[in-house]
């Protein structure tokens, strides 16, 4: 069996494609803008979550330090000392995002506590990155104060 084709010229192609001109540039340019927005989180979130690992290393080790047998805890000098100590070598860490994070220190007999809350970069608009919780890492660290028996 033989198939029939049918020669179609330029005239009714043009008027085939006449209502529907301009059409594919709306939805590229939406799917482009859709593609962007989710690029823009999915950069947001992965600084988030190395900035929360480094945040975590760095806040653990200045409680440590400062919890540290070798800070007599029952002078104030000698652990406001040690707590400068350990703020300076931090924000040495954390490089660029060490002016922007702020210390609370709660030092007692037994314990340790630090707060460290950064204020992170940001991809993503003010609003996104706070509904989502992605404006700032905050973190608290509890450490037993070391005792030499």
């Amino acid at each position: 069996m033989l198939a029939r084709f049918r020669l179609v010229s330029r005239a009714d192609l043009s008027a085939a494609a006449g209502s529907h001109r301009g059409t594919a540039l709306v939805g590229t340019a939406a799917g482009v803008l859709v593609f962007l927005v989710f690029l823009l989180f999915a950069l947001q979130l992965s600084v988030n979550l190395y900035a929360t690992s480094v945040v975590s290393a760095v806040g653990l080790d200045a409680a440590r330090a400062v919890a540290a047998g070798g800070v007599d805890h029952r002078d104030p000098g000698a652990v406001r000392q040690a707590e400068g100590r350990a703020e300076t070598h931090a924000r040495q860490v954390l490089g660029r995002s060490g002016r922007r994070v702020h210390f609370t220190w709660s030092v007692g007999p037994e314990r340790v506590r630090l707060r460290l809350r950064v204020v992170q970069a940001r991809f993503l608009p003010v609003e996104v990155d706070r509904s989502l919780g992605l404006d700032a890492v905050d973190r608290t660290f509890s450490v037993r104060v070391e005792r030499f028996r």
